[in-house]
């Protein structure tokens, strides 16, 4: 909405009113903008009003949207909280990761034997690769690519959000290792953490 508002379309005194609002302002001011009164004979007029509706059907578009993504939130939590709560006590699950953590774990639990066997499902188990004298963990290319991401997606939110994450990243960074080496590392605890609260068996 932003980018429309700011091309060619808009008059300059429309770009002035919309620019640095933050989104509620912005969608609230849009969805005021149809104005009929405009002189739709002249050009600028004429331009001017396209603009105004694009805009307002535009932020009714958003809010539809905003509401449905707000719903399914709403359901995806009340699944969790019925099926594995325990998820969403933890630093970086909301319930979409939590979803996919769920389903990778109801279609294969005869895998789960080990954290281990849970790891290579996700696909963060370590795969050693030797450079010279040097060996060191390198990505893994296998598992659930989806699970995979639900990870990561844990991680970067850790990184942000948790002193101990952050901790051991600046740990690990000053022994000289890559934010990727040690993003891999984070992301294989994550699988155990996860790994240990819906493992089979476990109520």
């Amino acid at each position: 909405m932003e980018g429309l508002a700011s091309a060619g379309w808009a008059t300059p005194q429309l770009r002035d009113e919309l620019a640095g609002l933050g989104n509620a302002e912005l969608f609230r001011t849009c969805a005021g903008l149809v104005d009929d009164s405009l002189n739709h004979e002249a050009d600028e007029g004429v331009v001017l009003h396209a603009t105004h509706v694009t805009l307002g059907l535009l932020d009714r578009r958003i809010r539809q949207l905003s509401d449905e993504v707000q719903d399914l939130e709403g359901r995806l939590t009340r699944l969790v909280e019925r099926h594995a709560p325990q998820l969403l006590e933890v630093v970086g699950i909301g319930p979409d990761t939590a979803v996919t953590l769920l389903i990778t774990v109801g279609d294969n639990p005869e895998r789960l034997g080990s954290e281990a066997s849970f790891a290579a499902l996700c696909g963060v188990s370590p795969v050693e690769r030797s450079s010279g004298s040097r060996s060191y963990p390198r990505l893994n290319r296998g598992g659930d690519r989806q699970t995979n991401a639900a990870l990561h997606r844990i991680v970067q939110t850790r990184l942000r959000v948790d002193p101990r994450t952050h901790g051991y990243y600046e740990r690990h960074s000053n022994e000289g290792k890559t934010r990727r080496e040690i993003v891999r590392s984070l992301k294989r605890y994550a699988a155990r953490e996860v790994f240990h609260l819906v493992r089979p068996g476990q109520s």
